[in-house]
């Protein structure tokens, strides 16, 4: 059996509302710490990456390690039923071919049920190759979305570059520019809207601005968000949830060039141990097979070369 309950519904609301136009089908993975998610979107560009600790719940029962297979489109629906104080209890009995929501209005001693199918979804823990980035930078969320907004109406690409003298967004297209700059923070207010910058090495790398706005969608978790930044590796863009948890988005950098395309994908799969032939090496990804003659054609972000 798995049972947990969340004292407010807001927090599982804006979750899902965060990645819902990402990932459409979603294998949560709960065990006796944690309930976790891992899920690439369609084109294999972005990685959402979810853990819940059991310190989020106002309880929490894993009787065993299980997958929960669900549609995100249904989990949106059933958490529209509930108000943001409601608390909400999700439950899950062995065999079931469904997931129980429970909401509880305890001030008007209101409860609502909803049942959620299960589906069938093939899914593996993607291993994510640990990373030593060039520049971490972190501020406020919301002055991330705005950023990502206003240079949506000027480009579809986002060029990030990060120097010990700040981070810089560009938004270059046919009709104009836009920049955007924030210089580290020496006296802010409130720690909320400090700006920091950790830089070992300069950094510049663009990003598609759509997926951007996507992840931004996530702002109302946190009052902070992380962007770590290696040139030619995706980015890791982080919501922490209180203390418990976190939120992260991989996205793969834009790359014009096929032989950069190539090196990329070469540096991927060094960085989880594949053994490259001389002539071919087949990666394994959702069953399919892949010949490395064809990396560079594959997304660096993709399952086949963060599949560990």
């Amino acid at each position: 059996m798995f049972e947990a309950k969340l004292g407010s519904a807001s927090t599982l609301k804006r979750i899902v509302d965060a990645i819902k136009d990402l990932v459409t089908d979603a294998p949560f993975d709960c065990s006796e710490t944690a309930m976790c998610l891992q899920a690439m979107d369609s084109s294999h560009v972005a990685l959402v990456s979810l853990k819940m600790d059991v310190a989020m719940f106002e309880s929490y029962r894993c009787d065993r390690t299980i997958n929960l297979g669900l549609s995100l489109a249904g989990m949106a629906r059933a958490l529209k039923c509930a108000n943001n104080e409601d608390t909400c209890l999700i439950r899950y009995e062995e065999n079931d071919d469904s997931v129980l929501f429970l909401f509880e209005d305890t001030k008007r001693d209101k409860s609502q049920e909803v049942v959620v199918k299960m589906m069938d979804i093939d899914s593996e823990h993607l291993g994510i190759p640990e990373q030593d980035y060039s520049a971490v930078v972190c501020m406020p969320a919301a002055e991330f979305q705005k950023t990502c907004r206003d240079l949506a109406m000027f480009s579809d690409s986002l060029m990030i570059t990060v120097t010990k003298a700040g981070i810089v967004f560009t938004g270059k297209g046919d009709t104009g520019s836009s920049t955007v700059t924030y210089a580290p923070s020496k006296n802010a207010d409130e720690e909320e809207q400090a700006v920091s910058v950790n830089v070992k090495e300069p950094v510049t790398v663009n990003f598609s601005i759509k997926y951007m706005n996507h992840f931004t969608k996530a702002t109302g978790l946190s009052d902070r968000v992380r962007l770590s930044l290696c040139n030619s590796v995706p980015v890791v863009v982080e919501y922490e949830l209180s203390e418990n948890g976190h939120l992260r988005f991989y996205l793969a950098p834009k790359i014009d060039d096929e032989d950069a395309d190539m090196n990329l994908a070469i540096y991927m799969i060094q960085q989880i141990d594949v053994k490259l032939n001389e002539t071919s090496l087949e990666l394994r990804s959702f069953g399919d097979r892949r010949k490395v003659s064809q990396a560079a054609k594959l997304n660096p972000l993709s399952h086949s070369i963060y599949h560990n």
